[in-house]
């Protein structure tokens, strides 16, 4: 499906100012009507603030504050104006810890350096075509960490008086002397 995306403005933070520019045309290719720059996490910040952006992209960054830094603030701040605004993490670094961080501090997506526009494209139709509901935990706020569909139909196990086996349990049965 092709989208119209010319009222959209998307906010870019990324210190590399090349990656900047290749993620800007790639954006300007898709039809984005209005594309923010800032180099930083903290003047990134000012332009979510300011310009109140429709998607934020957000290399992971190794200046003093990270692109993990700014997704929390994004989420968790008072100051932000709205803590729900996708957010796509984009870095060099594929490993799987990372991405369970860039996961835990609240991004929508992650792509992974160097990205075709097909990738980026898709990651933007998956957060309109399958947006994931936002969960407030005690360490955590943004969208669900579950991808897989959430919607359990069987016996509500909670509501249930049966519960679970433990390892404990079973073991305690196996240990139990006849009577």
């Amino acid at each position: 499906m092709s989208y119209q995306f010319e009222k959209l403005t998307v906010l870019i933070v990324e210190s590399n100012h090349a990656m900047f520019d290749l993620t800007k045309g790639v954006l300007s290719s898709f039809g984005i009507g209005r594309i923010i720059s800032a180099y930083d996490t903290k003047n990134g910040f000012r332009e979510f603030q300011l310009s109140q952006p429709d998607l934020v992209i957000v290399d992971w960054l190794a200046d003093e504050s990270s692109g993990l830094d700014l997704t929390r603030k994004i989420r968790t701040s008072p100051d932000s104006p709205n803590p729900y605004v996708p957010i796509i993490m984009m870095t060099g670094y594929s490993q799987k810890k990372r991405v369970i961080m860039a996961r835990d501090s609240g991004v929508s997506e992650f792509v992974v350096k160097p990205y075709t526009a097909s990738t980026l494209y898709k990651k933007i139709e998956a957060i309109i075509e399958q947006p994931r509901q936002f969960i407030k935990a005690p360490n955590f706020f943004g969208p669900d960490r579950r991808r897989k569909s959430n919607e359990f139909t069987g016996k509500d196990r909670r509501k249930s008086k049966a519960r679970p086996r433990r390892a404990s349990d079973v073991a305690r049965e196996i240990t139990k002397k006849p009577k």
